[in-house]
């Protein structure tokens, strides 16, 4: 290094008559040496990790970036932290963020047989306690809703916030749970179509068809039998536990959810809602979204 800065000063030297020329190379060089320590400093790379959840899942996790909140998100159903990614940019310039893959999702490792509502919290718990954070806002989309609730529970005061995505509070909160079970079976008996339909009806109608198909592979790719087991879990969480679990945490809980027609109604006080979006809100309108959550967090400081 010592010798590259050298040849700097000395071609720099021979230069020494041609001021701007100089101060080019002076600045170019700075620039160069500047980049070198971002790119090499630790702060602006994502971090990696593993953490063992209860029933010694191998849970994979990251974390990024510096604060006092620590933001901790939780995917939903079939997916992993890639669909976060818009969020992690953009949050972890100004606060501690860190995700995660739930067990039988994207890297994490699982021999577990039944995938509920409470073990997944297990996971998301076992990253907190590595990440660490006396303040936290737990944010999970869709199948993540129940999940952050549950992990709530077990974080007790030092969460500050809870922000379901197109969780609670939607239209599909109306199906009955006769309809849901149905579905459910039909996932059983021929589970690629059954889930192209779904995953259909998770987007507007204005929603590219390539990028339809592109989350319909990504999710297809998850483990079938993870994937019935969690959803059926989803579904009696949502009919066993979730009124009563709302109200319990209702001062700690808001809501972002998408309004695919624009004529939706709010059906809470907590939703805000996301025009001409459907299921996946923060992957398809990420500012509209992150301007959002942002005054959400800024709420959950007072």
């Amino acid at each position: 290094m010592k010798t590259d800065i050298t040849v700097m000063k000395k071609y720099i030297a021979s230069i020494k008559n041609n001021k701007t020329i100089a101060i080019y190379l002076i600045t170019a060089i700075l620039c160069l040496l500047f980049s070198a320590c971002a790119i090499n400093n630790p702060a602006t790379q994502n971090k990696k990790l593993t953490a063992q959840s209860a029933d010694d899942s191998r849970i994979a996790y990251g974390t990024r970036g510096q604060g006092e909140t620590t933001l901790l998100f939780v995917h939903g159903w079939l997916c992993d932290h890639k669909v976060w990614q818009p969020q992690i940019d953009y949050f972890s310039n100004h606060y501690k963020v860190a995700w995660l893959d739930l067990a039988g999702h994207g890297d994490s490792e699982t021999n577990r047989q039944k995938f509920t509502m409470s073990a997944f919290a297990q996971d998301v718990k076992s990253v907190s306690d590595k990440v660490g954070g006396e303040k936290i806002i737990l944010i999970g989309h869709s199948m993540g809703g129940p999940i952050v609730i549950e992990t709530a529970k077990l974080l007790g005061e030092k969460v500050v916030g809870i922000v379901g995505v197109d969780a609670f509070y939607t239209p599909l909160a109306s199906v009955p749970e006769a309809m849901k079970l149905v579905f459910l079976e039909k996932l059983k008996n021929n589970y690629p179509v059954a889930l192209e339909e779904t995953v259909k009806s998770m987007f507007a109608k204005s929603a590219n068809p390539d990028l339809i198909n592109l989350y319909y592979k990504n999710m297809l790719a998850a483990d079938h039998k993870m994937g019935i087991s969690s959803l059926y879990e989803c579904i009696k969480w949502n009919s066993q536990k979730e009124p009563l679990e709302l109200k319990k945490f209702s001062s700690k809980l808001y809501n972002i959810n998408g309004a695919p027609t624009g004529k939706e109604k709010v059906l809470h006080e907590s939703v805000v809602l996301i025009s001409d979006v459907g299921h996946f809100v923060a992957q398809i309108k990420p500012d509209e979204f992150n301007a959002a959550l942002e005054k959400i967090i800024e709420n959950s400081k007072d």
